[in-house]
């Protein structure tokens, strides 16, 4: 979800069935230090002497004149949730999911073959993350960006977070890569079909169809470029598997078990065991689907449990961590990409 999608990964977790014990209460709030008509006169001052062009700060704010009742709403609503992570991924990567995502690949194969190749990165993995993100271009969001961010930006939540994101959703429009019009997204102000936060968009967005605009709204070759260069900088190694699903027999539990938890990174990264080369989780009894030999060697792997499946996670999987810290998004997009021929 993109700095990375800091708040996709909340709209992600949505996708499960929330009940009523899952909603954390939401502590009171301080009172904003200003009216928000002074607060949004010195927002507009501030985006000036950013270099922002005058008619797009007039243009932008113009509609603008208190917060969005409805993006606050959806800010207050998130849930937090304990998911049985092999029942979240049974349901999301539906039949129909995965042959969509299969038609999709095979529609579009030349162009994300001549893009894995420039950026080594998958062409399986952007058309997963693709698929995930956007339902493969079908939503890319609807709601207009900067009244969102203002709503956000004001509210003391977490405002100077969302104040520099709309700092970065104007310099988009200043650059001349969408008319202000067009600029619309999720509620949270993730951007286009990869849901990129503003920020990211300016750092991570390529113009691969070169016509001078990073569209990660309508053009494909651009969407599917920024996903790759996003999962390239991140860490994506070509010709690397992401890791893979395993069996810890009963004989071996005991020994998994004693491998300690990380203590630093996002809440998924401290759910993952630190790593070990796969010969240490191969003499430890680890073995693959199928009961097959897990092979050994090197390469470092963390173990991810979801609830009755374990998958051994190489570097790779790390990169899919960062585009959306949640281990119901980052499994879904790896075992999506294995299932595409």
């Amino acid at each position: 979800m993109p700095l990375l999608l800091a708040v996709v990964a909340t709209c992600l977790l949505s996708l499960a069935p929330a009940r009523a014990q899952d909603i954390a209460p939401v502590p009171p709030l301080p009172p904003p230090p200003q009216p928000f008509n002074e607060w949004l006169a010195d927002l507009r001052a501030e985006a000036l002497a950013r270099g922002i062009k005058p008619e797009i700060v007039e243009a932008a704010f113009a509609d603008v004149q208190q917060p969005v009742d409805s993006v606050l709403e959806r800010d207050r609503a998130q849930a937090e949730f304990t998911l049985a992570l092999d029942a979240y991924l049974k349901r999301r990567l539906t039949p129909t999911l995965v042959k969509t995502a299969q038609n999709m690949y095979t529609q579009q194969r030349t162009l994300l073959t001549g893009i894995g190749k420039k950026y080594g990165v998958s062409p399986r993995i952007i058309v997963a993350v693709w698929g995930l993100e956007s339902n493969f271009g079908r939503f890319a969001g609807v709601r207009p960006t900067i009244p969102a961010l203002a709503t956000l930006a004001y509210d003391p939540r977490r405002g100077p977070f969302f104040r520099s994101e709309l700092f970065s959703a104007l310099e988009i429009v200043n650059r001349g890569d969408i008319e202000l019009a067009e600029l619309k997204g999720s509620w949270a102000g993730a951007l286009g079909q990869p849901q990129f936060m503003p920020s990211t968009y300016l750092q991570y967005a390529q113009d691969y169809d070169g016509d001078g605009r990073r569209n990660i709204w309508s053009s494909p070759p651009d969407v599917f470029a920024s996903v790759a260069n996003y999962m390239k900088e991140h860490g994506w190694t070509d010709g690397q598997a992401w890791g893979k699903e395993v069996v810890i027999p009963k004989a071996a539990r005991a020994a998994v078990e004693g491998i300690p938890h990380r203590q630093e990174g996002c809440r998924a990264e401290r759910a993952m065991t630190v790593t070990r080369p796969l010969s240490e989780w191969k003499k430890k009894g680890v073995k693959g689907l199928g009961n097959r030999p897990l092979p050994g060697g090197t390469t470092p792997a963390s173990l991810v449990t979801a609830g009755s499946r374990y998958f051994l996670a190489y570097p790779n999987y790390e990169a899919i961590l960062a585009y959306n810290c949640a281990h119901t998004y980052a499994l879904s997009v790896a075992l999506l990409s294995d299932r595409l021929k």
